[in-house]
């Protein structure tokens, strides 16, 4: 397999019928890659002419998750361009142009089957065990009568007049030699009744019109690919390159479908996952660095990426790897960068920012460093900093610390211990800087003092530090215990103390 390396355009043709779909991103990342790599360009083209399937604001969705990811376009409707419109629905007298000739050269021809006989057919031939394809009825009608009932209003759909004998040849840029005998291939419908054109009439008159040279898509469209051939040649034009990428699998080896994976890119974001965790993750569907690594920039994919290394396996979408990579980039963020991120893609509680003082202040940062390791979305950031925001409900059993199950101090033990605790604590100065009568209140001070509380009582420190850290905390997982301590300030910790040791006072353990 040959790469181009001049002139190359590329197209993403997405259909304006619902959010857009993570495997829609995929195969645009690579014809973004293919078009970047040459110096060529990237174009996007919206296929709207299902306006039974049309969804009002479809369009501006996919060219903002274009945008999120960093998939910059050449053109678009969104951005003009030298061949537009870029909207299929804006381009019909092209396409009936292009039909008219096709009908006047006899590679095509005018069908008035109604939707009931079509079935019938379907139906009868599945029975037979034969080819479900249209049994060309309406192909021997003379051209004029056909013309004749047309223009009396009668509807009716035009079709490709396949030839029935011989085969259809091209070469898939990714498999190699196809060969196709046109005996098994339908007279597809090219305009519909409605004076629509079908995708397969649109796009390669469309691809042809924007001068499109690699046509660069998902292997469910290689079944179609001869149809498409043929009509380039009825048109008498070149077609492009083909290239047929791998379709993405579920872990079961079915199809990608939401049913079973979340497949709309904006359920990504709004999950939070990084755009750079998106772009990482698409890059490894059938494709593979030359090193072998599996954590890279966009900008990485784009230097390395090679249509030699895209596989014909249909990659598996493995959530438990998307998440893990998502993980990895948010620790690779700048902590500035992330509190940013986290607050201008709405994962930080209002409440939070009233008490902390917003995003950028120290509080707030603070608070982003002790969560970035354990982050693996940024959807999660509000759920495990909410103790911060407010005192959450607990049972009070929680305050006795346990070993394998059992407890090991009482719960009148576990109420004196933080009785001495909060005593301690009281004593301490408020602000980091400490004062001569007691350590400062910071994580490294509060650790020694509690450290050695549990040598004069007795308690190992670990035990120790579960009570407090549920007190504190309300949870028996939390973030760094004394970190967490520092950043909420004595006054909120002796408050939650006193609450701590009211609820553990009655218990009866």
């Amino acid at each position: 397999m040959t790469e181009p390396q001049n002139n190359v355009r590329t197209r993403i043709a997405p259909s304006p019928t619902g959010e857009p779909h993570i495997g829609n991103l995929y195969v645009a990342l690579v014809n973004w890659a293919l078009a970047r790599q040459t110096g060529g360009e990237f174009l996007v083209r919206i296929e709207d002419t299902d306006r039974t399937r049309f969804v009002e604001g479809a369009e501006r969705m996919f060219l903002d998750a274009l945008a999120w990811l960093g998939l910059n376009h050449d053109e678009g409707p969104d951005v003009g361009g030298p061949v537009g419109p870029y909207r299929q629905s804006e381009r019909l007298d092209l396409y009936r142009r292009e039909v008219a000739r096709l009908l006047a050269s006899g590679h095509a021809y005018r069908c008035f089957c109604t939707p009931e006989r079509l079935a019938e057919v379907r139906k009868s031939r599945q029975k037979a065990g034969s080819e479900t394809g249209y049994d060309r009825l309406c192909r021997a009608l003379d051209p004029k009568e056909a013309e004749r009932r047309a223009d009396a209003g009668e509807p009716h759909t035009v079709r490709l007049a396949v030839p029935l004998e011989g085969e259809t040849r091209f070469r898939d840029g990714v498999r190699g030699d196809i060969t196709i005998q046109n005996a098994t291939i339908d007279d597809q419908v090219l305009s519909k009744s409605d004076g629509y054109p079908t995708y397969h009439l649109a796009s390669v008159v469309d691809d042809h019109a924007m001068r499109i040279t690699h046509v660069v898509r998902a292997e469910e469209w290689i079944i179609s690919t001869p149809k498409h051939i043929l009509l380039y040649e009825a048109l008498g034009w070149q077609p492009p390159q083909f290239f047929h990428l791998p379709l993405i699998r579920n872990p079961d080896r079915s199809k990608l479908s939401k049913r079973k994976n979340p497949t709309s890119i904006l359920w990504y974001r709004e999950q939070g996952y990084l755009a750079e965790a998106v772009i990482n993750f698409l890059g490894l569907l059938g494709h593979s660095m030359p090193d072998g690594r599996e954590i890279f920039s966009r900008e990485e994919f784009l230097k390395e990426f090679s249509l030699e290394r895209v596989t014909t396996t249909g990659p598996v979408f493995d959530m438990e790897k998307f998440e893990w990579l998502n993980g990895e980039w948010i620790r690779r963020l700048p902590l500035e960068d992330l509190a940013g991120r986290l607050k201008s893609e709405g994962f930080v509680p209002s409440a939070m920012c009233e008490k902390f003082e917003g995003p950028g202040a120290p509080g707030f940062l603070a608070i982003v460093r002790l969560v970035q390791e354990r982050l693996k979305k940024l959807s999660e950031f509000a759920d495990l900093t909410a103790f911060f925001v407010e005192r959450l409900p607990y049972d009070s059993a929680d305050l006795v610390p346990v070993k394998k199950g059992k407890p090991v101090k009482t719960a009148a033990e576990t109420r004196a211990a933080l009785e001495r605790v909060r005593s301690a604590l009281a004593d301490a100065p408020a602000s980091a800087a400490g004062e001569a009568d007691g350590p400062a209140w910071e994580a490294k001070a509060l650790e020694e003092l509690a450290r050695s509380l549990a040598d004069e009582l007795g308690w190992k420190p670990g035990d120790l530090f579960m009570p407090l850290r549920v007190a504190v905390t309300c949870r028996k997982v939390s973030t760094p215990l004394f970190e967490t301590m520092e950043i909420l300030g004595r006054e909120e910790c002796l408050v939650r103390l006193d609450k701590a040791i009211e609820k553990v006072g009655v218990l009866r353990l």
